[in-house]
């Protein structure tokens, strides 16, 4: 059968409710009350958190990508990123992009469309990611946030293979936008 003529109401989970266990500005967490289609029943940790958006700036000849290499202190990695952070409330996501890209590297796009969107952990989570692409950028003259990046680099497109093989950028945003990158441009 095709995935357009499954039944999708046959494997609806239903939920009984949802007690909420903690709700900050960035992270609520709740504990839901499931039932499988089965019948059988159980809880379920849930996490909501607000949008991000990533950028994903290529150079005028669309050969580079501009990226950031950071610490992450909860896998203690050092790790390249693409710049991004959480959508403000009532900020459109494309000036999110410019802002982030802005703030975390000093470099302005001269525009952004959206690459693509994607749900990082789909059976616990509803955290939408947006990832734009800029094509082309200015250099500002500001410096990147020293909360954000350690360095800021222009890395070739060809060096990305090998940078994913080796483990060098372990962010589900940067390698789905790379990889998009990769295979679509």
């Amino acid at each position: 059968m095709a995935a357009e003529e499954t039944p999708a109401e046959l494997t609806r989970w239903t939920i009984h409710g949802e007690r909420l266990v903690d709700d900050t500005r960035k992270l609520n967490v709740s504990i839901a009350h499931v039932e499988l289609p089965d019948g059988v029943h159980f809880e379920q940790w849930v996490l909501r958190m607000p949008k991000a958006v990533m950028t994903l700036v290529l150079d005028d000849a669309r050969e580079n990508v501009l990226m950031i290499y950071r610490h992450r202190w909860v896998m203690d990695r050092w790790t390249w990123e693409l710049p991004g952070g959480y959508l403000d409330p009532d900020e459109d996501p494309a000036d999110c992009a410019l802002r982030e890209a802005v703030e975390e590297t000093g470099w302005k796009p001269r525009g952004v469309e959206l690459l693509t969107t994607f749900q990082p952990l789909t059976g616990t989570a509803d955290f939408e990611n947006l990832i734009y692409v800029g094509h082309g950028a200015e250099d500002t003259g500001r410096q990147a946030d020293i909360n954000e990046a350690e360095r800021v680099a222009w890395i070739p497109l060809a060096d990305i293979k090998d940078m994913l093989a080796g483990g060098e950028i372990i962010g589900a945003a940067a390698q789905i936008g790379l990889l998009h990158v990769l295979a679509f441009r």
